[in-house]
């Protein structure tokens, strides 16, 4: 690979840890700039609301530690930015683009079954954020059983490329330094634009299941703010967190 590693951000490799969500939270305080760390294998990785994500040996695990500035609203829309260098690297790495979608919130779908998910948790104080923890996980080599999967979620599938853990995680922490500047340098506008031209399903019928309701609509937009924007029989919602079925 010629892709070199971005200047200014740390890495961390470990052979295991119980995840590299809890391994980033427990140095996070001895960790001055955005680095990297990246485990070859989780014995207790979890996923959104603290649902258990199923890592089988040679997948990809890794979490993203940083120190953002921004207020909290906007701290959390770098899971477009993370969605975003996730889409560039597999499509560098497999040369098709077109395999590759991009399913709100933070999904990564290939040829429309689940290949990554990204998981944003954050520490603070005093309505202020001072550390994000952005989780990566991406079924490299083997997919989750089917029994390992909530009921109606989109299938698991591998990416099945013979690429190392490592050389991976070069490839992304490059193409995410690429999507951080231009966030930090031009705000949420363009990662927005450019995370539409890759949305899974967009203008097509879906469902948003929250605690107590479901809203099914179609697929309009994501706002500013990163809410779903759904078109429904009452008219339309944004919607800010919610897992989406297809």
């Amino acid at each position: 690979m010629s892709t070199s590693w971005p200047q200014g951000y740390g890495l961390i490799l470990l052979e295991e840890t119980d995840s590299t969500m809890s391994e980033a939270a427990r140095r996070a305080s001895d960790i001055s700039g955005p680095t990297w760390i990246m485990a070859k294998h989780q014995t207790e990785a979890h996923g959104r609301r603290g649902r258990v994500w199923a890592s089988p040996r040679g997948n990809f695990a890794g979490t993203l530690v940083l120190h953002p500035t921004e207020p909290p609203q906007l701290v959390a829309l770098r899971s477009f930015v993370a969605a975003l260098a996730l889409f560039d690297t597999l499509s560098a790495l497999t040369g098709r683009p077109e395999a590759f979608a991009l399913k709100w919130p933070n999904d990564v779908l290939m040829h429309g079954g689940k290949l990554a998910g990204i998981l944003l948790e954050s520490s603070g104080a005093q309505g202020r954020l001072d550390t994000l923890f952005i989780g990566i996980g991406v079924n490299l080599v083997a997919a989750p059983a089917p029994q390992e999967v909530e009921q109606g979620a989109v299938a698991p599938v591998a990416l099945g490329a013979d690429i190392s853990q490592e050389d991976f995680l070069t490839e992304l922490a490059h193409h995410y330094d690429l999507w951080e500047t231009r966030f930090v340098t031009y705000g949420f506008g363009p990662i927005r634009e450019a995370w539409l031209a890759r949305a899974a399903r967009l203008g097509e019928v879906i469902t948003a299941r929250m605690p107590g309701r479901e809203v099914t609509g179609t697929f309009e937009d994501v706002d500013s703010d990163g809410n779903l924007i759904l078109r429904t029989p009452k008219g339309v919602e944004a919607i800010p967190a919610a897992d989406v079925y297809f």
